[in-house]
Order: structure tokens, then C-alpha cells, then sequence
């Protein structure tokens, strides 16, 4: 018996594709990125580098004492003022040269030993300009300073700068006295060279007779001026006041000149006696006791005195006034 024979097998249909494909891989996820490799930050911004650089607002370099000195000089009444300050020592020159020698009738004064030598000539022209060029010059600078500005309508603007108002008046004041030391020390200085050239350099001869050798006779010309300036302050303190209270610079300067004047005229009243050596100008001369073979002091501690009392009361007032004035001009 045969056995039947077995069909041979088919293999299995496999569904068509890659032979023996294997399932997808995942990504590999990136690495972390440590702190310190990440991006830096951007760093924060101040407030000074945010905003460009201001100059800060500073008191003290508000209207500096250059800049009002460049100002007073370049007014016409500067140069007005010294031009005819160093004019006069020539002037006396060429009149002393037409005249002749001064007469020496009466009492002895300083005009009789003017051509002795260049110290007396300056002491003489010292002596003729006190009373009123002098005068004139120093209320001038004194007085024109805030009332010109005022005149002008320039000052509001100067304290809206802003200037605060107590240095805008000390700025002025400083530069305006300094301008009226180097007036009064100029005439003095332009009478030597004046007097050198024209008469020579001798000893100073004394008006009351005798003579004072040069080397004392400079010591002494030194406290002359000196006491010119110091008699001088009521006159630059007043000129001050009145600059700070009306608008017109020749008001101002007539009212401190006014005041020398009328002084003047009640210091020749003796029958107020003593009440004469409160006068503002009762000691104006008193440089005189210099002249003298021993320096008599009296006259110019009390006339020294008198001035800075006055003129420290003028200056407080007028800086008082000036801080509770209404600007409008």
C-alpha cells in the first residue's frame, strides 16, 4: 500500500517591504546647557548712563568774579574814569612847568613844596583829588554796579540765571571795591613816576620846615594811602546803597557825591562843636598828622573809625533792602 505523497510546502506570502526592517531609533535629546555657558545678561543701566552728563547746578560758579570784572572794565565809565585818574599828574606837571615855582605867601601848605621832589608832588596831588575826584571815582564804581544793571533790564535776567541774590550783590560789591582800591592807589603811583620824571627823587620836604629821608618818607606815603581808602568806605557804601534802591546809576552817584558835599559844608559850621567829628568827612584830611617829624595817630584811629561804622551800617542795609526788593526791571 502506497502512502499518498504530501504536496510540498509553499512557503508563506510575506507582505512586500525591506527584509528585516527594525523599528525607528528616537532623537538623542540636546545636552543641558550649564549656567555658566549660557548667555550673559545684559547688564543693567544706571541712570547716569542712561542719561547724558549734566553739569550739576553749583552756586558757587554762578557769575564769577571774572566774569563780573571783564563786565565793570569794559564799560566806558571804567575807562573814562582811570583815563582822567592817570591824565591829572601830568596836567599839574605841565601847569607847576608853565607857572613857575609855587609862591610860598600865607600858611605854609603842601602846593609850596610840590616841585621838591616826586613824593611831595604826590602827596599834593593826593591832597587836591581827596575831597572830590576821589570821591567822584569811587561813587562811581560803587554806584553804577546794580543800577545800571537795573536800567538796562539786565538784572532779572542775571537772577533768573539763577544767581542767588545774596552773591549776586556780593559778587558785585567785591568787584566794584576792587576797582575803587586800584583808583585811588593809581593817582598816587601815577604822581611819582609823574613827579620822578619831572622834578627828581629827593627827600620829602615838610611844609612846616624839615625834612623826612626817603626811606621813612615811603613807609609813610603807604599809611596815607591806606587811610584814603579806609575814608573812603562810607562814600563806596552809601554809593552802594543807593544802587541797590533805584534804578538810575546817576542818581545813585549824584546821592553819595551829594553827601560829601553837604557833609562838607556842616563840617565848616563850628558852632556844632564836637557833633563835627561824627560827620563823614570831618576826618578825611586827618593822613595829614603823617606828615608831621612824629606820626600823630589820634585823628586817623577816630576818622577810621567813624568811616567802617558807617559803612558797615550802609552795607548791611543795603543787602537787606536788596533781598526783599520786587525785580522789575
Amino acid at each position: 500500500m502506497t502512502t499518498p505523497e504530501t504536496a510540498p510546502e509553499t512557503p508563506h506570502a510575506t507582505a512586500p517591504g525591506p527584509a528585516h526592517a527594525s523599528p525607528a531609533e528616537p532623537e538623542p535629546e540636546p545636552a543641558p546647557v550649564a549656567a555658566s555657558e549660557a548667555a550673559p545678561e545684559a547688564a543693567p543701566v544706571t541712570a547716569s548712563e542712561a542719561v547724558p552728563s549734566v553739569t550739576a547746578y553749583d552756586v558757587r560758579r554762578t557769575l564769577p568774579l571774572r566774569v563780573e570784572a571783564v563786565r565793570q572794565f569794559r564799560r566806558r565809565r571804567t575807562l573814562v574814569a582811570f583815563g582822567i585818574l592817570l591824565v591829572l599828574p601830568w596836567v599839574l606837571v605841565v601847569a607847576f612847568k608853565a607857572g613857575g615855582d609855587p609862591g610860598t605867601g600865607g600858611v605854609p601848605g603842601l602846593v609850596d613844596v610840590a616841585t621838591s621832589s616826586a613824593l611831595n608832588f604826590a602827596l599834593f596831588a593826593l591832597f587836591v583829588s581827596t575831597g572830590f575826584l576821589l570821591v567822584v571815582a569811587v561813587a562811581l564804581f560803587c554806584g553804577d554796579t546794580v543800577a545800571s544793571e537795573a536800567g538796562w533790564s539786565s538784572l532779572r535776567y542775571l537772577l533768573a540765571a539763577p544767581v542767588p541774590r545774596g552773591r549776586l550783590l556780593r559778587q558785585k560789591l567785591i568787584v566794584a571795591l576792587s576797582y575803587a582800591v586800584v583808583a585811588v592807589v593809581s593817582l598816587p603811583l601815577m604822581s611819582l613816576l609823574a613827579g620822578t620824571v619831572a622834578f627828581g627823587w629827593a627827600d620829602v620836604e615838610l611844609p612846616t620846615g624839615g625834612t623826612v629821608p626817603v626811606s621813612t618818607a615811603l613807609g609813610r606815603m603807604a599809611i596815607i594811602v591806606g587811610y584814603a581808602l579806609v575814608s573812603q568806605l562810607v562814600v563806596a557804601a552809601l554809593a552802594f546803597l543807593l544802587s541797590v534802591t533805584t534804578d538810575s546809576p546817576l542818581g545813585a552817584v549824584g546821592g553819595a557825591v551829594g553827601l560829601v558835599i553837604v557833609s562838607n559844608i556842616l563840617d565848616a559850621v563850628t558852632a556844632l562843636g564836637s557833633w563835627r567829628d561824627f560827620l563823614p568827612t570831618h576826618w578825611m584830611y586827618a593822613w595829614m598828622d603823617a606828615l608831621q617829624p612824629e606820626i600823630t595817630w589820634t585823628g586817623m584811629v577816630k576818622g577810621a573809625a567813624v568811616s567802617t561804622a558807617y559803612a558797615a551800617v550802609l552795607f548791611a542795609l543795603a543787602f537787606r533792602r536788596f533781598r526783599g526788593r520786587d525785580i522789575v526791571s
